[in-house]
């Protein structure tokens, strides 16, 4: 029988926080992608495509797609992170989803049709950083014994 001070422990498991607050992030950048002066140039956003010419931060290009992928990111990692495995799941299938996003930004052309996302340079960089992060946090704070990682 769980007592109410393991129920604390697992509310409390670094990785869920961790989740926490990488979804939180990813709903925030999702919302700021549709602001204007935090997304420069949002009237020439499209919804999907290499044509899309905002950028948040006035660096990474991004359109009603790319955003709305970030804000399901955010609900994702919100729900997953109820539990240590969801969370541990969330930030490595996460982290692992994203480093693939990276490899296909390096292989396509930014102009070309392929570009649906759309994906420029700045995003690479920070696809990758995602990835390697993401999945660095799940691992890390879930390492130990297979009962801590399944609270």
């Amino acid at each position: 029988m769980a007592t109410r001070t393991d129920a604390r422990a697992r509310a409390a498991h670094p990785v869920r926080r961790a989740a926490q607050l990488v979804g939180a992030v990813f709903l925030l950048v999702g919302v700021l992608g549709f602001v204007p002066g935090i997304t420069y140039d949002v009237g020439e956003m499209t919804f999907a495509g290499h044509h899309s010419d905002a950028k948040l931060l006035g660096l990474f290009q991004v359109s009603v797609l790319h955003n709305l992928v970030h804000l399901a990111f955010g609900v994702a990692g919100l729900a997953l992170a109820r539990t240590v495995s969801g969370a541990r799941t969330y930030l490595v299938g996460g982290g692992a989803i994203y480093l693939v996003l990276w490899l296909y930004g390096l292989v396509i052309d930014f102009d070309s049709g392929a570009n649906f996302i759309p994906l420029n340079t700045a995003d690479n960089w920070l696809h990758l950083l995602l990835g390697i992060g993401m999945i660095a946090l799940g691992i890390t704070l879930t390492r130990g014994s297979p009962a801590a990682r399944r609270r």
